[in-house]
């Protein structure tokens, strides 16, 4: 079983940062990879950032120059470093892995989400 635990949410003014983390654990041989999207109010899920197994990252264009995702291979853990928030940022979260298992399955996993809401 792998599970993957999100945090670092919350309530955040205009211009501020936040850090979401995404611990994954269980039987995972090796991470392929990682993406968080992102559910904002009434509307559908969009992709807003993937690492690769081999470092390569990608971004929505919204939030090019002020979203960092990363990795910890030793922990098995992503984060995204999000800066100069907006209001228009405001969804839930949720951070998403693809994974070989330790029993040579490529699976995929999704975190319970964590809300982050930008307002002044």
């Amino acid at each position: 079983q792998v599970q993957l635990v999100e945090s670092g949410g919350g309530l955040v003014q205009p211009g501020g940062s936040l850090t979401l983390s995404c611990a994954a654990s269980g039987s995972i041989s090796s991470m392929v990879a990682m993406n968080w999207y992102r559910q904002p109010p009434g509307k559908q899920r969009e992709l807003v950032a993937t690492i690769t197994s081999g470092g390569t990252t990608t971004y929505l264009d919204s939030v090019k120059g002020r979203f960092t995702i990363s990795r910890d291979n030793v922990k098995n853990t992503m984060y995204l470093q999000m800066n100069s928030l907006k209001p228009e940022d405001t969804a839930v979260y949720y951070c998403r892995l693809r994974a070989w298992t330790t029993n040579f399955r490529l699976n995929e996993y999704w975190g319970q989400g964590t809300q982050v809401t930008v307002s002044s």
